[in-house]
């Protein structure tokens, strides 16, 4: 008698199992998986070809599994730009926040930094996404205000990796366009050319324009 009393006594102090909080982690597991898979797709296959089976059969799930998380692709399509732009910034702060010392010259650090980040196949996602948004109306109504949210995200992290603009607004905000519009060419140009020496050179010209700007 004893021992059931003990018993029933350790299994009433015993925290219960909390299978709403886990059910909720394993389906917040699950979409993310799939929207992994998605942005996968993307890269690999491109917009047009990424399909609801084609994204399941990338997550490793039946395609009625995913439709239970996803009622369509463009459900999915939604999920995955918000990650996707969440992502790219991320990706971006690290990038600069790893490349760029306290001394030395952070200009040409913050180049090779951003060369590396617009080489991601994160950005070969983002290109598809809005190469096919041109013809896909439902597509761009979705991307257009994550693009600008993204924007405005991805600006205000470089007036903060870059505090020695401060006071130069102007200069600044010419110098990050020049930055963005001619790396992220190049890197769209690499879909389907090589690296080569003429894209050393634009390199080295984007750092002394750059120096230029800075006042350097």
């Amino acid at each position: 008698m004893v021992i059931k009393s003990t018993a029933l006594a350790h299994s009433a102090a015993a925290p219960a199992a909390d299978p709403v909080g886990w059910q909720a982690q394993k389906s917040a597991a699950t979409r993310n998986l799939i929207i992994e898979a998605a942005i996968k797709c993307f890269v690999e296959l491109g917009y047009a070809q990424t399909t609801t089976t084609a994204i399941a059969d990338k997550a490793g799930l039946s395609r009625g599994a995913m439709l239970h998380h996803f009622p369509s692709k463009i459900d999915i399509v939604r999920a995955a730009v918000e990650h996707l732009h969440a992502k790219r910034l991320r990706a971006f702060r690290k990038a600069m926040s790893r490349g760029l010392p306290e001394h030395g010259d952070r200009v040409r650090q913050g180049v090779e930094a951003m060369w590396s980040h617009v080489r991601h196949p994160m950005f070969v996602a983002f290109f598809e996404l809005s190469v096919a948004s041109r013809t896909e109306p439902e597509l761009a109504e979705i991307l257009r205000p994550a693009q600008e949210s993204f924007e405005q995200a991805w600006y205000h992290t470089a007036r903060e990796l870059f505090p020695e603009w401060e006071g130069r607004d102007e200069a600044f905000d010419v110098a990050l366009d020049l930055c963005r519009y001619l790396m992220e060419g190049m890197a769209t140009s690499y879909l389907t050319h090589r690296e080569s020496e003429r894209d050393h050179r634009l390199m080295a010209f984007l750092e002394r324009q750059l120096h230029q700007l800075l006042g350097k």
